[in-house]
């Protein structure tokens, strides 16, 4: 597996959180991308799925049932996490195994705390 860093336009890895100043209209974008792929009770289910697991690891076949969504459409909100930079995808043979990016949900988590 190629583990990828997060990137500053990735999941709120701005350089002050949204208490600490008023963000640039590109840090305002890249968080609001983040948080609308959390905007849906699914996406967040499935991604604390991944998060709960030992390995915070998951494969799309083990996703559909805990949700109650179809693989095509299960699939389609690890899409839509993956591009938020939240989550990892790795194919393994016909299966796309996900696992959390390192650090993105510290970035996501601090980008709304408050520092002095």
């Amino acid at each position: 597996m190629t583990l990828l860093p997060v990137l500053p336009s990735a999941a709120g890895a701005c350089c002050s959180p949204v208490t600490g100043g008023v963000l640039e209209d590109e840090q305002a974008e890249a968080l609001a991308r983040t948080f609308k792929a959390l905007g849906d009770p699914n996406r967040v289910k499935l991604l604390s799925i991944i998060a709960a697991a030992d390995d915070q690891e998951a494969c799309v076949c083990d996703l559909t049932e805990p949700v109650g969504l179809t693989q095509p459409t299960v699939s389609h909100h690890m899409k839509l996490l993956v591009d938020a930079g939240l989550v990892a995808r790795e194919q393994r043979g016909r299966w796309a195994y996900f696992s959390i990016v390192p650090g993105a949900l510290d970035a996501l988590a601090g980008a709304l705390t408050s520092r002095p």
